[in-house]
């Protein structure tokens, strides 16, 4: 294990791939441990500000507008006029999420997201912030619809 920063890089198990040469490969894994000053930053952050954008991630890819508030909409809750409302507001992402109605099967959403593992960041609010871009991933990547909204 070895501490950079704030962030804790631990190397996890050997896998049983072999390159040519040979030689074994190893996983990073990084665990999301946040300062202060970063998880305030994502708080004060106006959903308002990043909504753009996903929009513009999404729509370069081929994928609606529409889309991206049925995504929105099954993780908080919030239909295309609340979230109209919201980015009116320019709410910041606390506020943002305080009001969500975050879905139960939002435990599901798992992965990499900016090289942190979802399932494994401490802060709250931000592991929140990180399955609504994971979400805007799949979504930009062309995973079906279906599967970008989890089921038990």
């Amino acid at each position: 294990m070895i501490i950079r920063g704030g962030t804790v890089f631990l190397y996890g198990r050997r896998k049983r791939q072999t390159k040519k040469n040979g030689a074994e490969s190893f996983t990073k894994i990084q665990v999301m441990t946040t300062s202060e000053k970063h998880d305030e930053r994502m708080a004060t952050m106006t959903f308002a500000t990043v909504y753009p954008h996903y929009l513009k991630k999404i729509e370069k890819k081929g994928r609606t507008k529409e889309e991206l508030h049925q995504v929105i909409e099954w993780l908080t809750g919030f239909d295309s006029g609340k979230l109209n409302e919201l980015i009116e507001k320019k709410v910041t992402f606390e506020s943002f999420f305080q009001q969500a109605k975050l879905n139960p099967n939002a435990k599901l959403i798992t992965g990499l997201i900016c090289g942190y593992r979802i399932e494994d960041i401490e802060n709250p609010l931000t592991q929140k912030v990180r399955y609504l871009d994971k979400l805007v991933d799949e979504l930009a990547k062309g995973r079906k619809m279906e599967k970008i909204l989890r089921k038990d």
